[in-house]
């Protein structure tokens, strides 16, 4: 539900994740949070730091083939420099995945040294993969394992149970339920999580949510909506505007000379989602904050 433009979305199953991931920790090695790469401080759960204390983290951003390159190169940089092993991908078309292995394995030398001290050379490391609602775990396992096992669909909150799955170089993946956290304390990472589809569509109204998204890119990537929509954009009109002016491009016209705003905010929704907006980073590394919240 939402109370103005602040979301809340957090259904009984992800109360349940919460606490197999608590009660998990103790049968890996490791935890790798995907996060989408549009919005790699908005996607990531602020909770989990705390749950997965002890445990070696990496960050993998997802989806960079459809975000801002430069940002993304700005956010590794930040986490690099906070001690977080993070590496850019795109789950879907396997770039950067084959990195992800020996990421792991310099994550986790000296536990492979403990093993090899132990007699136990080649045991499989453990990792469990984490992240919120169709962030793209799915995906990345598949991509790992080369099976197509895992359920992969385009919407929050396929996968419901926790599951593992064996990779060929010597690492094992538990996959956990997306999990979002009880509230949004920031009303702007809560729009930015319902632009990418990281929440449902139900907890936000779609001309709302397309006029915010507008607000949020027409400064730094107004010149991909005049590109996509082949109109002029002034960046000091109101987003509710720029939103009419998109839809009479498209043709979007109804009886009197009226915009369908309803259908030109589910096609813009969409178009970004699908990456054919252009590559955009809503979440950016110069932003006020972005330091402290990476």
């Amino acid at each position: 539900m939402s109370d103005g433009n602040v979301i809340q979305w957090f259904p009984g199953h992800m109360a349940k994740t919460r606490r197999k991931i608590t009660e998990s920790l103790s049968l890996v090695d490791a935890v790798v949070e995907i996060t989408d790469a549009r919005i790699p401080v908005s996607s990531r759960n602020p909770e989990l730091a705390g749950i997965v204390i002890n445990k070696p983290l990496i960050v993998l951003l997802n989806k960079s083939d459809m975000a801002d390159p430069n940002e993304t190169s700005k956010w590794i940089k930040k986490l690099s420099e906070q001690g977080v092993t993070a590496l850019p991908m795109d789950c879907r078309s396997g770039k950067g995945v084959n990195a992800f292995p020996s990421a792991v394995r310099e994550v986790l030398k000296e536990k492979i040294e403990q093993n090899k001290a132990k007699g136990m050379v080649g045991k499989p490391l453990r990792i469990m993969v984490v992240g919120i609602p169709n962030v793209g775990k799915s995906s990345f396992i598949n991509r790992l394992c080369k099976s197509g096992k895992a359920k992969v669909e385009d919407r929050p909150g396929v996968t419901r149970s926790n599951q593992w799955f064996k990779v060929d170089n010597g690492l094992e993946l538990l996959d956990t339920p997306g999990v979002l956290w009880p509230k949004f304390d920031d009303p702007t990472v809560g729009i930015r999580l319902a632009c990418t589809g990281a929440v449902k569509d139900t907890v936000m109204d779609i001309e709302t949510l397309a006029v915010n998204f507008i607000n949020e890119v027409k400064y730094r990537y107004g010149h991909l909506l005049e590109q996509r929509y082949k109109f002029t954009l002034d960046t000091d009109a109101e987003p509710y505007d720029i939103l009419c002016e998109i839809g009479r491009k498209r043709g979007m016209v109804i009886r009197g000379g009226e915009i369908d705003t309803e259908r030109a905010a589910v096609m813009l929704m969409d178009e970004y989602r699908s990456g054919k907006i252009g590559k955009t980073t809503l979440d950016s590394a110069d932003e006020k904050g972005a330091e402290d919240n990476a």
